[in-house]
Parts: C-alpha cells; sequence; structure tokens
C-alpha cells in the first residue's frame, strides 16, 4: 500500500499570491504536467492538497462527482477551507440531489428563449459603453468596460437598478477573498459584515419577489421554488454570493484579457476583420487562454485511485484550470491567443460535467459582443501601462489596466 513518502512531492506552493501578481504561473504549471501531473504538496497556508495539472486529470475528477465532492460541510469548492472561516451552502457546493435541483432553478434563467432576451440588452449596454469611452486618453479598461458591463447584465438577471453596482462588485469581491493574506480574524470579521450586508440588501428584494406573481428574474425563480424558496440566512448568503461572484468576475476578467490578447497577438485581430465569423471562436478562446477562474477544489469521499496515486479519504484535490487550459498535449502551441483555434470550446474555463456553469452561454455571448464591437469600429485598445493583477489564487484577473483607444 502507497504511503504519504510514496507521493510525488511538490514543494512549489501554487496558491502563492506571487505567481498571479507577478504573471509567473507557466513555467511551474508547466514543469508540474511534463513530470508530476498530480502531485502532493505538503505544506500550504491553505494545509495539505493534491494538485491535478493536465486536462485530463482535471476532466476525470469533474467527472467523478461520485468520488470528488464539492460539498461544502467537508471544504468547499476552493483550496481553502471553507469561505473565510464558514460555511458556504451554495448549489455548486453541494452534491446531488441537491446540487441538481437547485441547479434546475437557476437554470431557466439562461434558456434559449431568456438567451434571445439577454442577447439584446448585451448588446445594447455593449454599444453604449464603447461609445462612452473617451478618445485621445487614458482610462481603465478594467472600470469602465470590463465592470460596469458585466455588473449591468447581474443587476438586469436580478432586476435591481444597474445603480447598484458598486455595492455588488464590492460584496462580490469580498465573497470571492481567496488568499493566504486573507486568513485572519479582521478580514473574516469584516468579510461577515459584508456579507451581512448583502443578505440584507437581497432580502428585501426577496420578500419583494414573494409577494408577487413569478417572473424571469433570478430572485423570483429562486422564492418561487421548492427547492430554494425556504433557506436558511447562510444558504441565502451563500447562493447569492455565488450568483454575483459567478454572474461578473469570470467575465470581466476575460473581457480584460482580451486587450493583453490582441496586445500580444495583434495578427488576431487582423484575422477577425477579415474572417469576423470567427469571433465566436474567439470568446471561447480568450476563456481557454486567460482561464478566469484559476482553480476548483474537491475532496475526495473515499480512498480512491486518480493519475496512479492512492487519494486519501478526506484530501482535497485542487484542479488547476489555468494549467489544463495550456495542456499542450490537448491545445497545441497553447500559449498562443489563437482565435481560430480548432478545439477552443474543449477548456476547461467554465469547469466540466454536472458542475459547469450555468451561465457560461451568456459569458461568452458577451465576449462575443464586445469582441464584435471591436472588430466592427477598426480600433486598437492599446495598453499604456503594465495591468494590476489579482492576488488571489482562486480568480485570475486584473484589477486596473490603463489603456487609450486607436482608431485604425
Amino acid at each position: 500500500m502507497a504511503t504519504i513518502a510514496d507521493r510525488p512531492i511538490n514543494r512549489i506552493d501554487l496558491s502563492q499570491n506571487a505567481f498571479y501578481v507577478e504573471n509567473t504561473w507557466r513555467e511551474p504549471f508547466a514543469k508540474l504536467r511534463a513530470e508530476m501531473p498530480l502531485s502532493w504538496c505538503p505544506d500550504s497556508p491553505f494545509g495539505a492538497y493534491w494538485s491535478a495539472v493536465t486536462h485530463e486529470l482535471v476532466a476525470e475528477t469533474e467527472l467523478r462527482h461520485d468520488v470528488f465532492s464539492s460539498r461544502w460541510d467537508l471544504g468547499n469548492i476552493t483550496i481553502a477551507e471553507a469561505v473565510n472561516g464558514e460555511g458556504f451552502p451554495n448549489f455548486i457546493a453541494q452534491d446531488q440531489p441537491i446540487h441538481t435541483a437547485q441547479r434546475k432553478v437557476i437554470a431557466p434563467a439562461f434558456s434559449p428563449s431568456q438567451m434571445v432576451k439577454l442577447d439584446a440588452l448585451v448588446k445594447a449596454r455593449t454599444k453604449e459603453l464603447i461609445d462612452g469611452l473617451p478618445q485621445g486618453e487614458t482610462f481603465d479598461w478594467v472600470e469602465r468596460v470590463s465592470i460596469p458591463q458585466t455588473l449591468g447584465m447581474l443587476c438586469a438577471l436580478f432586476d435591481m437598478p444597474y445603480a447598484e453596482w458598486r455595492d455588488i462588485k464590492r460584496w462580490s469581491d469580498w465573497a470571492s477573498g481567496v488568499s493566504a493574506d486573507n486568513l485572519t480574524e479582521a478580514y473574516r470579521a469584516e468579510f461577515l459584515v459584508q456579507m451581512g450586508e448583502m443578505l440584507a440588501r437581497f432580502d428585501t428584494e426577496l420578500e419583494d419577489r414573494r409577494g408577487k406573481p413569478a417572473s424571469d428574474d433570478l430572485l423570483s425563480r429562486m422564492v418561487h421554488s421548492e427547492a430554494m424558496g425556504h433557506m436558511e440566512p447562510m444558504e441565502r448568503i451563500a447562493n447569492i454570493a455565488l450568483l454575483i461572484v459567478g454572474g461578473n468576475d469570470t467575465t470581466r476578467n476575460s473581457m480584460s484579457a482580451l486587450v493583453e490578447a490582441f496586445d500580444t497577438y495583434p495578427d488576431q485581430l487582423e484575422r477577425l476583420r477579415a474572417d469576423p465569423s470567427l469571433i465566436p471562436n474567439a470568446a471561447q478562446e480568450i476563456v481557454r487562454w486567460q482561464s478566469p477562474v484559476t482553480h476548483m477544489r474537491r475532496t475526495a469521499l473515499e480512498d480512491t485511485e486518480l493519475g496512479g496515486q492512492t487519494i486519501r479519504k478526506g484530501e482535497k484535490v485542487v484542479m488547476w484550470y489555468i494549467s489544463a487550459n495550456r495542456d499542450e498535449s490537448v491545445f497545441p502551441d497553447a500559449e498562443k491567443f489563437d482565435v481560430a483555434r480548432g478545439n477552443a470550446r474543449r477548456h476547461l474555463g467554465f469547469g466540466h460535467g454536472i458542475h459547469r456553469c450555468v451561465g457560461a452561454k451568456l459569458a461568452e455571448n458577451q465576449l462575443a459582443t464586445l469582441i464584435g464591437e471591436i472588430v466592427s469600429r477598426n480600433i486598437r485598445i492599446v495598453p499604456e501601462r503594465a495591468p494590476t493583477r489579482l492576488a488571489s489564487p482562486f480568480l485570475h484577473g486584473f484589477t486596473a489596466m490603463p489603456v487609450k483607444i486607436e482608431r485604425q
């Protein structure tokens, strides 16, 4: 029987913020893909963990949801134990049948008929945002485009006033704050304050919907359902936090990554201008190339085998999407942003299997619409200084990106 001493030991803690703030994550992941596709890190601020870094192993872990659990009471879905010390029972931090029942409440908000309505909003909002950008002067792409676009759509999904987007962004940032820097009592105390404020605001909206006939917005769907209509306060906090984080963080970071991708590979923008039919594929490719969710985590429900290694019951397996999406065995010349990549849709940026992002289609449409506006207007978004990157091993993103618009 294999012992811990027999495991492939990786002494590089991939949860260090520096890899992502300094944009130096590529080399350690490439080394692991080549030498230790599944490795054991015995020590980190978040405890010991397995790292799955290839496309095959990440996909297998996702698909074996009967063995590798997402349950919040076993540790939740990130490398951290719980969420800032709290159990966070949202529907993606559940296994079947709870996960399936609650996901079915949310999924109709992204049905084909609803997407027709949402697409019209996306197109109108994107055009309005780009029309309002300053010409010939520096501005922050994250603040002026990525954040208002994604949070505007989120407000529409909730049927809440757009003017509240700054509050929703603040709560989203607190809810997704996975970082070794945040493992303090002071941070946890403020996290609880912020989540309490968020719950109070959304409870007002939920009670408003409860007294009205069921409608299409997400909050109405929740309160008028059996699976989510009578949740305890922490369940409400957790599911609202999930919806706001999932509804804006990943898309906004992919929107910001577009600037970096087109600046690094300017020929790809010209390729889209020559063939706009590639735009939907380019939206898939930017999610692969950026990997806006760096990782997800699962917990073994029993002793099992994965990648030739024995995983013990209770051990955490971290699925590094950011590495799986650079796997050269699946994506040749994986570092290149290639708008015509034939298998871009095989990316794992939205997860895989039963936990794949329920709002993926809306995210793809927002990205494709933004790319289309850049292409059709014959403009380039030119970085003026290096971007500021998010200090997190969970979300792979940007906090600021100074740019100017140049006309071709």
